[in-house]
């Protein structure tokens, strides 16, 4: 069952190394992630699932132990998602694989919280993953265990503004509104009903993580709370948590 959730954005600008200079612009996001990732810490999870946007089709699993890094964005900082390598994530093929970077941007902010409440596994879900297959997903994640906390990492539209990665879609603000109010009112109907074209088309990565959220919150009557929304550099973030 569902206990809590935290759903956080995931550029790797969120790391004040990627971000250099630019790092204070993103503090009130960074601020509300450690909040975020307090109410999962409190409501004592018997395990945590990270949950993010990867570029393959379908979902990869990643282990706890598994490794991440920055170089791909000009930085040599490496990251762990939880443990200490030396168990099942440590080794063995499934960690060969370097975690995506919405994962390597979850594993940033679970080490600079300490987090060690829970074991944590990783799974990344591709865009092209069609609504069905994640609320079953989050069926499926929250039936293992009795006690579940899922991180959800993605962000909304891309395309708010001239300068965004995506240039300026007028239907950009109107989606992240809604995305802002079903995720802070954890709206379980209205993240399941999240049209996946119109997302994909403004390039909101975060698309099939929140309903892969949806799914794993069916029946579990949690109360959401907005902690952080607000588009710089003309991308949607949104910092929620279900609890």
């Amino acid at each position: 069952m569902l206990v809590a959730a935290a759903v956080c954005p995931c550029p790797p600008l969120l790391v004040p190394d990627v971000a250099a200079g630019a790092a204070p612009e993103l503090a009130a996001a960074r601020a509300a992630c450690t909040d975020a990732l307090g109410v999962l810490a409190a409501a004592r999870p018997d395990r945590l699932v990270v949950v993010g946007p990867a570029e393959q089709s379908g979902r990869g699993t990643h282990p706890e132990g598994t490794q991440g890094s920055f170089r791909g964005f000009g930085v040599d900082l490496d990251v762990r998602l939880g443990g200490d390598g030396n168990g099942d994530g440590g080794s063995g093929a499934a960690s060969e694989r370097e975690l995506p970077p919405s994962l390597a941007v979850a594993a940033w902010l679970l080490e600079r919280t300490g987090w060690s409440d829970a074991p944590i596994e990783g799974l990344g879900v591709g865009e092209p993953l069609e609504a069905e297959r994640c609320i079953q997903t989050g069926r499926d994640i929250v039936a293992q265990a009795d006690r579940v906390a899922l991180l959800v990492m993605g962000d909304a539209s891309a395309c708010r503004t001239l300068k965004a990665p995506g240039y300026l879609d007028e239907r950009a603000a109107p989606f992240d509104a809604e995305v802002a109010r079903a995720l802070g009112a954890a709206d379980v109907a209205a993240v399941t009903a999240l049209d996946a074209e119109l997302a994909y088309e403004l390039k909101a990565s975060g698309r099939a993580p929140w309903q892969v959220l949806a799914g794993a919150a069916e029946g579990a009557d949690l109360g959401g709370a907005l902690l952080y929304d607000d588009a710089p550099y003309g991308v949607g973030y949104v910092v929620a948590t279900w609890s």
